[in-house]
């Protein structure tokens, strides 16, 4: 594994060793060696220098995970801007939120992508905010001599790393969160996936989720770190996404449970058949894993199965669990602290003691990976508790062997009657019924209980429904209390997720309330 400080230094010691592997491909069969990474970036970078962009300046984009997203953010790196990749899944309110609060001087964007424009919402915001260009690429990115880039970016004059990256939480109905990080922060994320996944450069990774994701970053140094390639997929389709995977031999097929359902419904397809028959593991984060999910995996697609792990924008990779580790820590934790030694988790109790072995309490973090704090300062105070470590707002465990396990969300716990219902308890269970493809848990306003209990649920066969008594008998024979058994039951054609695999809750509770 190559030794670096920043991504641009990571981009040349790899180019210098091995030049002609490969750094990625697409599902148009486009490739890109990293040594034509290492030279593209270059050009793309003195191309940008030529419309203002230098050291320290502000550039939001929102591309796919084209090669060209790649490119960019490289030649952002070559430069030292500050970059400030935008989810594709954000609108106005979100990206002009972001392009205000970051002071963003440019802003990249595809043109129209999937039905929406881009260009215009730019052009619209840009109205608002003065000295903003807005420049649309589509698969074209700005070129120009390289031989006019000056020496490259590095650390601070005290040898410390800068903030270059701004990656903004998804906010549902708060304004989105701008987490600040440097190359070092991030490139902490892509060592751990290289040491508990044991990549190499014979590996390829499923580039399956927004590049413009911090997962997205850190699946790119991990892949630069190793010389391992992305197969970098655009549009997410499981009509056509699981072949180019397949055709390309995928090792580590990312990205979560919405992924990795897919990924074994393909399987089931092809009974007899290995669908990845190059398969090593399934690498998820993001969203909570139903245990089930891994030994179904491991059986029917072989690999180490899933090997999940924990973090978030602010903090990624926390804790992630090894190719070697046990089935049963692989099913229902997520994995251990990373990097070992180095991470810190706390379980905090809602009186703030610190709790015992399997006791839960909400997660507390403090790592090398922790970010630099938010944009907004004034966030900073309610974010990290008097010792620094950051306020996660999940709910979970840690074992005697110092494993992860993530329970809920202290604002996803349904409060029945004064009675704490934890969603994940509820979703883990009904997985496991055969006619369960996907399932949430929500809680709904009640004038009796407070809140009534309602699991959504995504069939396997839409001709065969899951039907509210074969629920109640389900969820009894599972020994699970009578006052946590949903009241109330909803079959949709499919739960709603963004991007990463996370479940839009919030949608759910606006539909059936």
């Amino acid at each position: 594994m190559l030794e670096a400080r920043t991504l641009w230094e990571l981009i040349e010691k790899r180019a210098e060793a091995t030049p002609d592997g490969l750094f990625a491909v697409d599902e148009d069969e486009r490739r890109l060696s990293f040594s034509e990474f290492k030279i593209e970036a270059e050009k793309c970078a003195a191309g940008l220098m030529a419309l203002g962009v230098g050291e320290g300046t502000p550039v939001s984009w929102i591309l796919p995970s084209w090669l060209e997203a790649l490119v960019l953010s490289a030649a952002l790196s070559r430069l030292g801007a500050i970059q400030n990749p935008i989810l594709p899944i954000y609108r106005h309110r979100e990206v002009g939120f972001a392009l205000k609060q970051t002071g963003a001087r440019l802003v990249i964007v595809p043109g129209k992508f999937r039905g929406f424009d881009y260009t215009g919402m730019a052009n619209e915001l840009a109205v608002d905010l003065p000295g903003l260009q807005v420049l649309e690429v589509n698969r074209d990115l700005p070129q120009g001599d390289s031989s006019t880039l000056p020496a490259p970016a590095g650390l601070t004059a005290s040898g410390e790393a800068p903030v270059r990256w701004i990656f903004y939480t998804s906010g549902t109905t708060a304004d989105p969160k701008g987490a600040r990080h440097t190359d070092e922060t991030v490139m902490v994320a892509g060592r751990g996936l290289v040491r508990v996944c044991e990549m190499d450069e014979n590996d390829r990774i499923a580039l399956v989720f927004p590049v413009t994701h911090v997962g997205g970053a850190g699946w790119m140094m991990a892949g630069l770190l190793v010389g391992a390639a992305q197969i970098a997929i655009a549009v997410f389709d499981p009509k056509t996404t699981v072949s180019v995977l397949s055709r390309h031999g995928v090792t580590q097929a990312t990205a979560g449970t919405a992924f990795h359902q897919v990924y074994l419904e393909a399987q089931r397809q092809s009974p007899g058949t290995p669908v990845f028959p190059d398969i090593r593991s399934f690498p998820g984060g993001g969203a909570p894993k139903p245990p089930q999910l891994h030994y179904d995996i491991k059986k029917e697609m072989g690999g180490a199965g899933i090997v999940s792990g924990y973090g978030l924008t602010e903090c990624p990779i926390v804790a992630m669990n090894g190719i070697r580790d046990p089935d049963e820590k692989l099913a229902n934790t997520e994995g251990s602290a990373n990097p070992p030694g180095e991470m810190q988790i706390r379980i905090v109790k809602q009186d703030d003691t610190l709790a015992g072995v399997g006791e839960e309490g909400e997660v507390r973090v403090k790592g090398p990976q922790l970010c630099k704090g938010y944009l907004d300062p004034k966030l900073n105070e309610k974010a990290f508790d008097a010792e620094g470590f950051f306020r996660t707002g999940d709910l979970g465990n840690l074992d005697a062997e110092g494993f992860l396990t993530i329970t809920g969300r202290l604002k996803d716990v349904i409060i029945r009657k004064g009675e704490n219902i934890s969603a994940k308890e509820i979703e883990d269970l009904l997985y496991q019924h055969p006619k369960v493809a996907d399932v949430a848990a929500i809680g709904l306003p009640d004038p009796k209980s407070g809140e009534r209990c309602c699991a959504v649920v995504q069939c396997r066969d839409a001709a065969d429904p899951f039907e509210f008594d074969e629920m109640v008998a389900f969820l009894k024979g599972q020994n699970l209390m009578l006052q946590k058994i949903p009241e109330q039951l909803e079959i949709v054609d499919e739960i709603p997720r963004n991007p990463t695999g996370k479940i839009l809750k919030h949608e759910l509770r606006e539909r059936y309330s």
